[in-house]
């Protein structure tokens, strides 16, 4: 478990009764993890939306799905535009809308009535998956140093003796593959001999490619299927 950490969070409810509701095992959660949280409540997406344009530094959203105007799921899709680390983690009173949280990348689905064991531990893996994406890689490209977020990465493939990782921009090293490999955390799997994939980028594997979530399509070695596929359940 992740320790004595900062956090900030919103929650977004129209409800004053569940705000408060949650809120407060918010604050015992934070209390018991030894956590230092500012928590800021917010009565609709609109609301949090205004908020969030002058403050943009939000690790962990708990978002009603079900509110007037905006819903939480179409709050959500605005903010992805531009924060891929943000932790959002959605509250409902109907198993609905489950599906259209993969296009956000949702953290987890909460049932009303939130019970206080499962939000801490929901709470307890956004901690979790906030450390992880704090990690950096320190490569020398070109002649200068790049420092690169690891959750950025989306695949790396080898070319000769160069390394080609793909991110946000592309940085293309002089090293082994094997190299890269050790330097990187579970969310990474060995494809054969010439690729390392980001196992969360992966939206579709069939026995012949593998296709991530931005449409790059990855050839798949012969044999390899099965792997990946138990690769990816034992990430989850």
């Amino acid at each position: 478990m992740v320790k004595d950490m900062n956090y900030k969070l919103a929650i977004c409810d129209d409800s004053e009764a569940d705000r408060q509701y949650v809120l407060s095992m918010v604050r015992r959660w934070a209390a018991e993890a030894g956590h230092t949280v500012q928590i800021d409540a917010f009565s609709s997406a609109e609301s949090f939306l205004f908020h969030y344009a002058g403050e943009r530094d939000y690790d962990i959203l708990l978002l009603d799905i079900e509110m007037d105007a905006m819903d939480g799921v179409s709050m959500a899709k605005q903010l992805r535009r531009d924060n891929d680390t943000v932790q959002i983690v959605f509250i409902t009173g109907y198993c609905d809308y489950i599906s259209e949280g993969y296009e956000v990348a949702a953290l987890h689905y909460l049932m009303k009535p939130v019970k206080e064991e499962k939000l801490f531990s929901v709470l307890d893996r956004a901690a979790e998956k906030l450390a992880k994406n704090e990690k950096v890689l320190t490569l020398e490209s070109g002649g200068e140093m790049v420092r690169l977020p690891i959750y950025q990465i989306r695949y790396a493939d080898v070319f000769g003796n160069y390394v080609t990782i793909h991110a946000q921009t592309d940085v293309t090293v002089k090293m082994p593959l094997g190299k890269l490999e050790k330097a990187l955390d579970e969310r990474f799997y060995r494809v054969g001999r010439s690729a390392v994939v980001n196992l969360t980028q992966i939206s579709r594997v069939t026995k012949t490619e593998i296709r991530l979530s931005d449409g790059t399509v990855l050839p798949l070695p012969r044999g390899a299927y099965d792997g990946v596929n138990r690769a990816i359940i034992n990430m989850r």
